[in-house]
């Protein structure tokens, strides 16, 4: 049996290939991440994986749309977005395969 606190993970990821993880793996990616209303991330892509986006609480912005609670958002390899939440929003992000140094800058 293992356990452990979300706080203790990096920046909210607890499966993958991160230090410290829950369960190590290249296979997958999981985390649950928090955002202060006003928190921004820069346009990007990825080249290998799919990033699944659940908002759990929340309003945030991406692919110039607005998502609220309920909403899964997909981006797939070479899908440009930047994101802004909109209010405080809790994510599950889900990306697979596991692909680490996979976030490149872009341009909207």
């Amino acid at each position: 049996m293992k356990s452990s606190k979300l706080s203790d993970m990096v920046r909210g990821w607890f499966v993958g290939n991160f230090d410290p993880t829950l369960y190590r793996t290249n296979d997958v990616e999981v985390a649950v991440k928090t955002y202060k209303a006003g928190d921004m991330e820069s346009a990007h892509y990825h080249k290998i994986a799919t990033e699944i986006t659940v908002v759990n609480e929340g309003n945030i912005r991406m692919f110039n749309k607005v998502w609220k609670r309920g909403d899964i958002i997909v981006a797939e390899p070479n899908d440009v977005t930047s994101f802004e939440a909109l209010t405080e929003a809790v994510l599950t992000v889900v990306k697979l395969p596991g692909a680490n140094n996979d976030k490149y800058p872009a341009e909207e």
